[in-house]
């Protein structure tokens, strides 16, 4: 399985990574829908998109915006967009409104409820089910799941993040989570009041999962460095560790 990582910070870009956008070809499966998703249309494979939006703040959901470009350098049968009521209700209201973008984007609303299974993909190949997630407004965890090749993926992302017992066993054993880590652990204070992880915390739910790997996503674009996010310290918890970046194809 592979995902490409198309935008890999949150609130704003910067000159090295655009806002959430994770893709996975095969399914024609989107993650969120940030700056990032103008990188879309020479990817696709399918003709069927499936949007999975964690929350509906800005970072994640100015992407949709890029559609008509999108699918007319690429047109496909039908786009899904899935999100929690109230969220996707917001995006259509909002971001959609006359006076801010005025034409029509040629998608279906698809709302999901924290806990509710779904099958998205080609010929409905993946099986997803979600968690909800402690975030300003609130925002889903997402477990996506295959059967041929038995495979798991974990997205979850603007989260201060859940170090339960629950939500540990839902996340167990998965091959590849994919968990945001906005701040390092000196900035901790600032991860509790904004609703966001930072470098331990997230290793540590890692680490308790027991998964098989971990992709550090949703990067402070003011930690414009080589070493966002103190990754000795990260791999010291967690020794299968790595921090998501532009370009990045991750197979899993």
């Amino acid at each position: 399985m592979k995902i490409h990582c198309l935008g890999t910070t949150g609130y704003h870009p910067n000159d090295r990574r655009h806002t959430s956008c994770y893709f996975l070809p095969a399914d024609g499966v989107v993650l969120d829908a940030g700056s990032g998703m103008y990188r879309l249309p020479p990817l696709i494979e399918t003709d069927s998109l499936d949007i999975l939006l964690s929350h509906s703040h800005l970072d994640h959901i100015l992407g949709l915006t890029f559609l008509l470009d999108i699918l007319h350098l690429r047109p496909v049968e039908s786009v899904r967009v899935w999100g929690e009521p109230d969220k996707l209700a917001a995006v259509r209201e909002h971001l959609f409104h006359g006076l801010i973008f005025p034409a029509p984007i040629p998608v279906q609303w698809r709302p999901i409820e924290p806990g509710e299974v779904v099958r998205i993909g080609v010929s409905g190949s993946v099986t997803v089910d979600s968690r909800e997630q402690e975030h300003p407004g609130g925002s889903l965890a997402y477990r996506l799941r295959w059967t041929a090749p038995a495979k798991t993926l974990i997205y979850a992302t603007d989260s201060v993040g859940d170090t339960s017992a629950d939500c540990c066993r839902w996340m167990a054993g998965a091959d590849l989570l994919m968990h945001e880590c906005y701040f390092r652990d000196s900035e901790q204070q600032w991860a509790v009041k904004t609703g966001h992880c930072w470098t331990s915390r997230a290793t540590g739910i890692a680490q308790a999962a027991e998964v098989a790997s971990l992709l550090l996503t949703h990067i402070n674009p003011l930690a414009s460095g080589d070493d966002p996010i103190d990754i000795a310290a990260a791999r010291a918890i967690f020794a299968e560790t790595r921090v998501a970046a532009d370009g990045d194809v991750i197979t899993f």
